[in-house]
């Protein structure tokens, strides 16, 4: 083989090389923007059990009821404890509920956490809908802190007109916590302020 036909065939070789390379950093770069476009997307359908948000409490109240169950739990190495202060509430269709979850770190460090939640069945999600809730904000919590959250919701009169949804005599709403890295200004706290604090919390409780 000639020195030219080495260097076409080097050629050819790189030229491959590159577009292989380009096509897995453009699906790389399509995978990474398709996670905020789908959780964009389960918000405004509903899609999934994926719960959704309004400004300001339904205007159309019925007397048809429903009840709601509250259900929480933590990720795997979650140190926390989270669990809901009412089991379940009956609500009229529109009418505006108001329910309670506590969390409590028992550990001597400040930790950050976010909730992720559904409800079930998840034909109800469209119709889900929450007007103020914890999990909108990243909450963080001191060492021995323990701490009541609200969320305020409404199930919204459109579901009677659902096909499928329109059966549902319950739904379920679930949260979960995951712990998520401390904003700069908590992780800067002092470790024995820290500690102090959570020997004081824990000895109060």
């Amino acid at each position: 083989m000639s020195a030219d036909g080495g260097r076409k065939g080097l050629d050819a070789t790189s030229r491959t090389a590159l577009k292989a390379g380009a096509v897995v950093v453009f699906m790389g770069a399509m995978a990474w923007a398709a996670i905020p476009m789908y959780n964009l997307f389960c918000k405004v359908t509903g899609y999934g059990g994926t719960t959704r948000e309004a400004s300001e409490a339904s205007d159309v109240v019925l007397d048809k009821t429903i009840k709601i169950r509250f259900d929480a739990s933590l990720e795997r190495d979650m140190p926390w404890e989270f669990v809901p202060m009412q089991k379940e509430m009956v609500l009229k269709l529109g009418e505006t509920g108001l329910a309670f979850y506590e969390a409590y770190n028992p550990t001597d460090r400040v930790i950050a956490g976010t909730a992720s939640y559904n409800v079930a069945p998840y034909s109800t999600g469209p119709y889900f809908t929450k007007i103020d809730c914890f999990c909108f904000e990243m909450q963080v919590l001191q060492p021995g802190e323990r701490v009541t959250m609200p969320v305020t919701f409404y199930v919204d009169p459109e579901i009677i007109d659902d096909d499928e949804a329109k059966y549902a005599h319950a739904i379920t709403l679930s949260y979960t916590f995951h712990e998520t890295t401390l904003p700069e200004d908590f992780a800067a706290l002092d470790t024995g302020d820290a500690t102090a604090a959570a020997a004081a919390a824990v000895e109060a409780n």
